[in-house]
This record gives structure tokens, C-alpha cells and sequence, in this order.
């Protein structure tokens, strides 16, 4: 293992990182692993890559784990890149890409934050956790860390998907629901934490769920040869990925696998909350909390997130964007996406398509450029989102096509 320590964004205080550290002890911030890569340049090699296995844990030195018998794997892969043709064409975008990351266990993105980080978990000694959530990074911690034998205590708002309640109640986490938002699913958890001396396993509150989620941006960098595109759209909420890819690409161009471009980095949030759009609009460091915030993307309704400078940073770093899409254009584009490409994917991921589009209408996004479209989860997880009412018929009738 190459890392070094952990380390404060805000104030650059260091911390053991063979002890387990939530946030930073002086300015309450999350901390970020670091590694040494100036050894991992001179020991690290892309050809390496050629014999390794398809999944996250192929990039392993640039990973937490000491020991590979604390890995906790489900079959994770390296997801694939798909060439939007039709859609693209339509549009007029030449090289119009989605990351589909509905394949992965749980069916979401949160299986990498999940491995990553019950690994380091188990290899900390943690016995149990607890963490509030939306629902599928929830179901993502409960499944892992039931391979774990580590105790899951998950609360999430009661209007989460029921599918995803269905995978922590099975795989045997303590699972609570709250008459809320996960803002308030928070302070239960934080309560417990305080209480029973839980691990907070809470977005950012513990140091290396982003280091599973930016195995994303390493993948994208290799799927593209290493040559980056130009323009990533994210799904945003707590903003683990976005900030992950940005760490990841920071890193890849210090060990010398890019070059010095990076990608515009884009957040995409929901209308009805979007407290990531308002800062940036305002040219702020941190966001404002987004009262009476509600979404069918689920996955993005975050009134305030504890890493929102992290986001903006990556955004303003990049000269990237931030963008607020509508929950009916969300919709539309899921059924688009489905009927043109044949991907049914979650409504959070469709919001970046309509981002796209917008961003493509008003100049930001240009006609050549390289867009990779991030989609975070399988649309099967949100069958709710679907209202479709075909016709029934009788045994003895046929089928009539106008």
C-alpha cells in the first residue's frame, strides 16, 4: 500500500491513517487519502493493466488496502462506455458517451464507495457502522458489509425506494426509516454515533468511499486510452463521485498516465434541489442548505452536502459548470434514452442528458467535444418512474396493430 496519511483539505493537518479518523479534529472537514506518488510513478506502469482482472481493484496501488485478504469484493466491474449513436446524431453531437454504472452489484455506482470502504473498514477493526441515506448507498453498505460480518445500522427517508429498503432488510441491516430527508435521516445517525460509538459511515464522514467511487475516473482515462474527453456530466448530490473523478484525474496526471488537460467537470442537480447550482451561480465556496427539497431522483436530493466545497472546487479547477434540470425533462429523457438506445437507466442519470442537451443549445458544450455522460445506477431500481398502462386482453382475442 502507497498511502501516506490522511490529510485535511482546509487546513492540510495530517492524520494516521492507520487509525481510524472521521472528519478533520480542527475544522471538522472530510479528510482525503494521500498517497506517495512520486514511488508509485517510478513503480506503477499502464502496461501492468494489460494482466489484470476488469474491476476496480486493478488499480490497486492507488487504493487504501494494506492486505488483499481484507478485500470485500461482490464482483464489481469495470463498467462500460457506450456510444449514444441515435441520440447523438439527433442531436448533432459527434461523440455523445454514457458510463453505465448500473452494472456493477446492488446495480449503482455505490457498490465502488461500498468495497472500498467495508474493506478499509474490516481492516480498521470496525464491528459496526450506521449512515443515513437515500437508499441505494444504503443498500450498497448492507450488502457489503454483510460478506463482512460487519453490523449495518441504516435510516433513510420512508419515501426512499422500496426496492432499495427491501435489499438492506434482507441482507440484515438495522433498518430505520424517518418522516424525512436525509438531512434528517443525518441526525439520527449522528445521535447513534455519539450514543452506541458506531463508525459514521455518512457521506465524506469517513475518508475512503471517495476513494472507491474514483476509480471511476480511472477507468474513463483507460477507456479513452488516456486521453481524457472533454466534458464529464455528474450526477450530483453528496458529490462523492465528482469529487473522486477530480482526485483521480489529479492523480493520474502526477503519476504521468495523462497529460495536463482535465475534463469540464459538470454537476447536475435537480431543480427542486439544488443548492450546488445556487452556489456556483453566485460564485461561492460552499452552498446554502435548500429548504423543502424533493426530487424523483432520489439519489440527488441533498439539501446540503458536507463536501460542497470539495464539488465547487472541482468545478471552478476544471472550468466546469453546474446545472439544475426539471423533474419532467428528467423523465423524458429516461424514456428517450430507453426508446432510442435501449438503456433503462435511473432518473438521476437521465438528468445528465438533459443537461446536455441545454448545455449543447446554449454554446457551453460544443459540437466535437467528447461527453461522457455518467449514469449511476440501473433504472430497475426506480420502477415507480415508469407509468405505463399497456392493454389487456382476453385469451380468445387478438392482437391489433394500427
Amino acid at each position: 500500500m502507497y498511502v501516506t496519511h490522511l490529510e485535511c483539505p482546509k487546513c492540510k493537518t495530517k492524520f494516521n491513517h492507520r487509525e481510524l479518523h472521521q472528519l478533520c479534529e480542527k475544522c471538522n472537514s472530510p479528510l482525503l487519502v494521500r498517497y506517495d506518488l512520486k514511488m508509485i510513478k517510478e513503480e506503477f506502469k499502464k502496461e501492468y493493466l494489460k494482466t489484470r482482472c476488469c474491476n476496480l481493484w486493478r488499480y490497486r496501488e492507488l487504493l487504501p488496502i494494506e492486505k488483499h485478504s481484507n478485500v470485500v469484493s461482490l464482483g464489481e466491474v469495470m463498467t462500460p462506455i457506450l456510444k449514444l449513436e441515435k441520440i447523438g446524431a439527433r442531436l448533432g453531437l459527434k461523440n455523445l458517451y454514457l458510463k453505465d454504472e448500473g452494472l456493477n452489484p446492488g446495480g449503482t455506482f455505490k457498490s465502488r464507495g461500498a468495497a472500498v470502504g467495508v474493506s478499509r473498514a474490516k481492516e480498521l477493526g470496525v464491528k459496526s457502522f450506521a449512515m443515513p441515506t437515500n437508499g441505494n448507498a444504503g443498500a450498497a453498505w448492507a450488502i457489503y458489509a454483510a460478506k463482512a460480518d460487519i453490523k449495518a445500522h441504516i435510516v433513510m427517508p420512508k419515501d426512499a425506494p422500496s426496492i432499495t429498503r427491501n435489499e438492506c432488510a434482507i441482507a440484515g441491516a438495522n433498518l430505520t426509516l424517518v418522516d424525512g430527508l436525509i438531512s434528517d435521516a443525518g441526525k439520527i445517525v449522528a445521535n447513534a454515533v455519539k450514543k452506541y460509538g458506531f463508525m459514521d459511515a455518512s457521506t465524506l464522514k469517513e475518508p475512503y468511499r471517495i476513494e472507491g467511487k474514483k476509480t471511476m475516473g480511472f477507468e474513463i482515462a483507460e477507456q479513452f486510452n488516456w486521453q481524457v474527453p472533454d466534458v464529464i456530466l455528474y450526477p450530483t448530490g453528496g458529490g462523492v463521485g465528482l469529487i473522486g473523478i477530480y482526485k483521480a484525474l489529479l492523480e493520474l496526471r502526477e503519476i504521468g498516465f495523462i497529460g495536463e488537460k482535465l475534463p469540464r467537470l459538470v454537476a447536475v442537480q435537480a431543480s427542486n434541489c439544488a443548492p450546488i447550482v445556487k452556489a456556483f451561480n453566485e460564485n461561492k465556496r460552499e452552498s446554502e442548505f435548500w429548504e423543502d427539497a424533493q426530487t424523483i431522483a432520489y439519489g440527488i436530493t441533498v439539501p446540503k452536502a458536507i463536501g460542497d466545497f470539495l464539488v465547487l472546487d472541482a468545478i471552478y479547477e476544471t472550468n466546469g459548470t453546474a446545472i439544475a434540470i426539471d423533474d419532467k425533462d428528467t423523465l423524458h429523457y429516461q424514456e428517450i434514452l430507453a426508446k432510442n438506445e435501449g438503456l433503462f437507466i435511473c432518473p438521476e442519470g437521465a438528468a445528465t442528458l438533459a443537461a446536455t442537451v441545454a448545455l449543447y443549445k446554449n454554446g457551453w458544450i460544443k459540437k466535437n467535444e467528447h461527453i461522457v455522460l455518467l449514469n449511476t445506477g440501473s433504472g430497475l431500481k426506480y420502477p415507480d418512474t415508469v407509468k405505463i398502462e399497456p392493454p389487456l386482453l382476453q385469451v380468445d382475442e387478438e392482437l391489433n396493430i394500427e
